[in-house]
């Protein structure tokens, strides 16, 4: 268990909510750590309070990333610090605006750690909390499907996400697409790559939903449901194709099960109706919930 982890922490005007995440950070009884942070451009004093934290744990628990207070946007700002710690045994995305929960980092590490020599991504359940805390809703159970499951849907969620050396080599080697997020890119090239991907039905982090969330804002399912229908299919495929693209820069580095499945996603993704079908005759090529699937099926059919 002494096998040190580095916090990939990116801010942006979050200075209402820092300081109550950097408390959990103090607070874990996993106590190997270093934080790792850069500034995407905040306004605020979030630099001012990273920076006084800083000092108050000393410079070799916490360092400010050489490019902080450029403004790339949150998923490109994690993939640097992601890219500038490729030294460290494991790695842990941390969102500005959330609460870990004491054991989170000891959970992680125990699990990734029972999975020796190979690349291994650890996610988990959240509690759905208001900005002030309240509620405790627990966020949606999930399982991991493997390729080509994850081109269809993000199980892994950022503010949990943990990966070992192994699992960050691979997503530092790979070029995410524009407009991807740092959380679903690594969790699908971990998952082509062959590593393992652990769901961990235990909550550890309190998810703080409010106005300024980048995702994953409160509704109510039928809301959201709507919201999909009337946007479309056209975000979603797009994407779906950024993905599959992208995976093409590492394909030597593919199992050729993956290869094979890829190839006949991508044959779909810019082929007609009966290649699509046969696209989806992949039993891993699905959504986790039946509904989300069949709206899933449709937009790939519908193309």
């Amino acid at each position: 268990m002494s096998e040190a982890l580095t916090i990939l922490l990116s801010t942006f005007n979050g200075e209402a909510y820092l300081p109550e995440q950097l408390g959990s950070f103090v607070a874990q009884s996993f106590v190997n750590w270093r934080l790792l942070w850069r500034d995407d451009g905040s306004s605020d004093g979030s630099v001012a309070l990273m920076r006084k934290f800083s000092a108050s744990i000393g410079p070799e628990r916490c360092s400010e990333l050489s490019d902080s207070g450029i403004h790339y946007g949150a998923a490109r700002s994690f993939l640097r610090l992601l890219g500038a710690s490729s030294e460290a045994a494991m790695v842990a995305f941390a969102d500005q605006d959330d609460v870990w929960l004491p054991d989170k980092l000891l959970n992680a590490v125990k699990q990734i750690q029972a999975l020796e020599n190979m690349p291994v991504l650890y996610c988990a359940r959240q509690f759905l909390v208001d900005k002030h805390l309240r509620g405790h809703r627990l966020s949606a159970l999930h399982s991991d499907k493997g390729f080509p499951a994850c081109l269809t849907q993000n199980i892994a969620n950022g503010n949990t996400l943990v990966m070992n050396r192994r699992a960050a080599a691979l997503v530092t080697m790979a070029v995410a697409p524009e407009v991807s997020l740092h959380d679903w890119w690594s969790y699908i090239v971990v998952s082509a790559c062959g590593g393992r991907v652990i769901f961990d039905p235990e909550p550890q982090v309190l998810y703080r939903l409010h106005g300024n969330n980048m995702i994953g804002r409160e509704q109510p399912f039928l809301k959201r449901a709507m919201n999909a229908l009337r946007r479309g299919p056209f975000i979603f495929m797009t994407m779906m194709r950024r993905h599959a693209g992208a995976l093409e820069g590492i394909k030597l580095s593919l199992p050729p099960e993956v290869v094979a499945d890829l190839t006949k996603v991508q044959a779909a993704l810019s082929g007609n109706f009966s290649s699509r079908m046969q696209a989806l005759s992949c039993s891993r090529f699905r959504r986790v919930s039946w509904l989300e699937n069949i709206l899933f099926s449709y937009w790939f059919i519908k193309g």
